[in-house]
């Protein structure tokens, strides 16, 4: 048990550490608006930025840089808190949307939606986060199944080998799908697995936000629960926690985030993972003090991975997934080893 002191030690470092990472992600923002193949100089985004600029660089931000931006930020937050949360429920440190299969899920749904399925312009970025959310919670409830048992409750390590076992077939599954398919579309599958940032329009960034105004603060509302889930079965028990009926809700809202990120972002694997662990490492294991950090670095993280990548190679720049994957892979097999 924590004393009030040792509380109100973490509660500066966590204001403080909030107030950084919010200066990072505008640092990062700015740094973003002005890299990129269209120039628009950096003495010119704040006159553009409010409606001082010519066409071409008020279409340059706001129809190129800045949805972008906002979407990877977004996208970056809604990872880390079902990252957060998915390690919590499972007690699991090495539980990662992208690694148990989840992004697998979403993914294997999305591409037969958009392979199969006559797409209407107007409504495709809103019916995306639904698509992936069904495939992600079918995934997630074979996982589950696969992972618990009524003797033992649900098991951590069983979870997360079920989960790349899952992963790996419906990465194979997708494959042979595809493989007939219409090239402009295998094209735009094969981008997606790659964690290319692809919805870079307004509609995605609507169709993005409302999950993350409704779900980070249940989350928030829910942190004591995920604290008394993070113990063990029978210390949760013992609280009064209705401990499925918890976890069960809980899966539904990582699995929520996470199918509304990759649904336009692609299959971007282990900020879920990073985020939550570095965010713990600083301020302590209480989903209060360590949830709110993990969203912010997550966003920052993302942003950071996109902005590098889409500036050191021409002319398409490298996936932001495959930046995050050259951290994320090192860290998992550190923690893997470790643990």
């Amino acid at each position: 048990m924590m004393s009030g002191s040792s509380i109100s030690i973490l509660a500066r470092k966590q204001r403080m550490l909030v107030s950084v990472l919010l200066l990072l992600i505008l640092l990062t923002i700015v740094i973003s608006l002005g890299l990129g193949a269209s120039s628009l100089s950096y003495k010119r985004l704040l006159p553009t930025l409010f409606g001082n600029g010519d066409i071409k660089e008020e279409f340059v931000l706001y129809s190129l840089r800045l949805p972008r931006i906002l979407v990877t930020l977004l996208s970056g937050m809604a990872l880390a808190l079902s990252g957060a949360i998915l390690q919590g429920i499972t007690r699991n440190d090495l539980a990662d949307p992208g690694v148990v299969g989840i992004n697998s899920g979403a993914g294997f749904a999305i591409a037969i939606f958009f392979l199969y399925v006559p797409i209407d312009t107007g409504a495709f970025a809103y019916k995306l986060p639904v698509v992936g959310f069904a495939g992600a919670f079918l995934t997630a409830g074979i996982i589950y199944l696969f992972s618990y048992s009524k003797r033992e409750g649900l098991q951590p390590v069983r979870l997360v080998l079920v989960g790349v076992g899952f992963s790996l077939a419906l990465s194979g599954a997708m494959v042979v799908v595809i493989s007939s398919a219409d090239r402009i579309k295998v094209d735009f599958i094969a981008k997606w697995l790659a964690g290319n940032i692809w919805g870079t329009d307004w509609p995605f960034i609507w169709a993005l936000l409302p999950w993350l105004i409704v779900l980070i603060p249940y989350a928030m509302f829910k942190a004591s629960a995920m604290n008394l889930l993070a113990l063990n079965e029978s210390s949760a028990i013992g609280s009064g926690l209705v401990v499925n009926q918890e976890r069960i809700v809980l899966l539904i809202v990582s699995v929520a985030l996470a199918a509304a990120a990759v649904s336009v972002t692609g299959g971007i694997a282990f900020i879920g993972l990073m985020a939550p662990h570095i965010a713990k490492a600083l301020v302590g294991t209480r989903h209060q003090m360590f949830v709110p950090v993990s969203i912010l670095r997550g966003g920052w993280l993302l942003l950071l991975a996109d902005t590098i990548g889409r500036s050191i190679a021409d002319p398409s720049g490298v996936p932001a997934g495959i930046m995050i994957a050259f951290i994320g892979g090192p860290y998992f097999l550190y923690l893997l080893l470790r643990k």
